[in-house]
């Protein structure tokens, strides 16, 4: 037996997890204070939270000076010509590479987690968490609300540096926790008897946590110059998205069931939870005009704007004008979401039940949160 392995006896796999987790968090902290400028201020600062404080400032960009960091509302791309050192909102390939690899790190921590509590072997949990993807999304609009708020000259429901718990990437991180602290919570209140269900308590408080923001957001879109309600974005998001996936659903059940076998309705919720996403980027990039939404909206992730300046170039411009050129995200989408719930059989469910149900959350959260922000974004013209 080599050491990892009498390690693994000695600890257990959750308790090497949380001490990896120490261990980087020093070595990180090592490093910024070793070399603050290549480590803080040219990595840390400018791939990741240099483009939260952007975005949480509704700032074009922000510049890293001697003095600390300095919102930017116009010259960006001259400071960037002139060599400062800039942060702009939205994601890299560096930022999507590194949450990627954070994502996947607390997947980790949460399996285990999941693990020690002997929960979530249940398919049901994963219907409970589905309110807390689409909460991610509203939350992010009240976000977007608060930056039109400050264009506006008013003082908005929550300010810097609380609105940046709130900014994509940072709201994953928000929602994640918020949502383990309810699972947790609800499964004390079943052991003791006090709920009969806690992934039924728990879908309830994440639904009732939604409905409040949408009322808030319904409320500030109705009485606030700075917002105006259109649910024609929301119900032709949801219809479509709606369509396409069941379509999609419908066939692997009459030509491939077995695609469906193993997943069964819950692969028909990760399908829609991209499609939602993909529906919601091709009606705010190319069809806002259609449902007389007087606004324009641009891609903030890399794959969306390569997809659309691909298509850009290789589509005739008659056709792009017609149709557009987001339209093969939503493809990519819906492709990509489709092969996921295909790789789900039922004997890699029934093997590891709680491993698939983890990672059958996590893939839907990835499209779902995205996607609802825009659609609700658009929705309430924020």
């Amino acid at each position: 037996m080599d050491t990892f392995e009498r390690a693994v006896d000695d600890f257990g796999p959750g308790q090497l997890w949380l001490g990896s987790l120490v261990a980087v968090l020093l070595v990180a902290v090592g490093a910024v204070l070793a070399a603050p400028r290549a480590v803080w201020d040219r990595f840390l600062w400018q791939y990741f939270w240099g483009p939260v404080y952007a975005d949480a400032k509704a700032a074009s960009c922000a510049e890293m000076t001697p003095s600390g960091p300095q919102p930017l509302y116009e010259g960006c791309q001259a400071a960037i010509q002139e060599g400062r050192l800039i942060a702009e909102p939205g994601y890299t390939i560096v930022s999507e590479i590194g949450y990627m690899l954070i994502l996947v790190y607390m997947l980790v921590g949460v399996y285990f987690l999941l693990e020690r509590l002997d929960i979530a072997e249940d398919p049901k949990l994963y219907f409970a968490f589905v309110p807390f993807m689409l909460l991610g999304g509203a939350l992010r609009v009240v976000e977007d609300a608060t930056d039109r708020a400050v264009e506006a000259g008013v003082t908005p429901i929550v300010e810097y540096p609380l609105s940046s718990l709130i900014i994509s990437p940072v709201i994953y991180g928000t929602v994640f926790l918020l949502t383990l602290l309810v699972l947790v919570v609800c499964v004390d209140l079943e052991q003791r008897g006090v709920v009969d269900s806690y992934y039924r308590t728990t879908g309830v408080i994440g639904s009732v946590l939604v409905v409040v923001t949408l009322l808030y957001l319904t409320f500030v879109a109705l009485t606030r110059e700075y917002a105006t309600l259109y649910p024609s974005v929301l119900i032709t998001t949801v219809a479509l998205a709606s369509a396409l996936s069941y379509g999609i659903y419908w066939a692997f059940e009459t030509y491939r069931p077995a695609m469906n076998d193993g997943t069964g309705y819950i692969g028909l919720l990760v399908i829609w939870g991209h499609a939602i996403d993909g529906v919601a980027n091709v009606l705010l990039a190319d069809w806002l005009d259609a449902l007389n939404v007087p606004l324009t909206y641009y891609p903030k992730h890399p794959a969306n704007a390569f997809i659309i300046e691909a298509t850009e170039t290789l589509q005739p411009a008659g056709l792009s004008a017609a149709i557009g050129t987001s339209w093969p995200f939503l493809i990519v989408k819906l492709a990509v979401a489709s092969l996921v719930v295909s790789l789900f059989n039922e004997e890699f469910i029934d093997d590891s039940p709680r491993y698939a149900l983890l990672l059958l959350i996590a893939v839907t959260a990835v499209g779902l949160g995205p996607g609802t922000r825009d659609m609700l974004r658009a929705t309430f013209g924020i």
